[in-house]
């Protein structure tokens, strides 16, 4: 995570599908592998950040995929209006929807898996500095009983009851040989949706979850938008990198 240098910044204008939104983010890491041998190529990938809104999904981790609940739970996502799908980075189940946000940032690096960890500690710091922007009580750290459990979970406490807290930010961190990828989601507006299929998911993978813990931030700070998060999403970023609005180039 190199700040003060330079981010392609790619506004997706529309969620391309469920599995191709994933499946692009893997093709821009391994187009690091194009930057390494030649950063002119027009086929790499540049130091980048994406941000775009996706349709609904449950992204399931890998040890999801080998519990013997896991088809029924994939069956429960389906019927409430959520693809599911297993992702190649991250723990456990998570779910987002066209309320949400989905931030992939994307670098070369020789040596990626050097500072991982730091990564999960800074751009956890790094999104509890957006939703402050936005006015939410934020807090790094993970809360009792929640989904997708992470050290660096971020989550929003409601104002005057301590007691009520609801994770936002999930992430999960994918490297191959030549770069890393960071991949963030933010859930802003109407959770009910993810805290039942989550129910629904969970309980037929057998495991236990605080329903409470899920959730959006309009839970906790009524009004706020979608594109008003996405907005403090980009300038934030510009207090730590200059941004360049355009398009990777495996998309031109």
């Amino acid at each position: 995570m190199s700040e003060a240098g330079s981010l392609l910044l790619y506004r997706q204008p529309e969620s391309f599908g469920v599995t191709r939104d994933l499946d692009l983010a893997i093709e821009l890491l391994q187009g690091t592998r194009r930057y390494a041998k030649d950063p002119a190529d027009p086929q790499a990938t540049d130091p980048m950040l994406r941000i775009y809104r996706p349709e609904p999904t449950v992204a399931f981790g890998q040890r999801d995929q080998k519990l013997p609940g896991f088809r029924r739970a994939a069956d429960a996502c389906a019927d409430n209006g959520f693809a599911p799908l297993v992702r190649r980075a991250g723990g456990r189940a998570a779910a987002y929807h066209g309320g949400s946000l989905v931030i992939d940032h994307i670098e070369p690096d020789p040596d990626p898996i050097r500072e991982s960890q730091d990564r999960f500690r800074a751009f956890g710091a790094l999104f509890v500095e957006v939703l402050q922007r936005c006015g939410l009580d934020a807090q790094l750290g993970p809360i009792p009983g929640e989904y997708c459990y992470g050290e660096h979970s971020v989550h929003a406490v409601l104002p005057g009851q301590p007691d009520v807290r609801i994770k936002l930010v999930g992430t999960a961190q994918r490297q191959v040989g030549s770069g890393w990828l960071f991949s963030t989601s933010v859930v802003v507006e109407d959770g009910a949706p993810i805290r039942r299929v989550l129910s629904e998911a969970y309980a037929a993978l057998g495991m236990e979850w605080d329903p409470l813990t899920a959730g959006a931030a309009t839970g906790l700070l009524p009004g706020l938008k979608t594109s008003e998060v996405e907005q403090a999403i980009v300038e934030t970023y510009r207090q730590h990198w200059e941004l360049r609005p355009g398009t990777p180039g495996l998309l031109s």
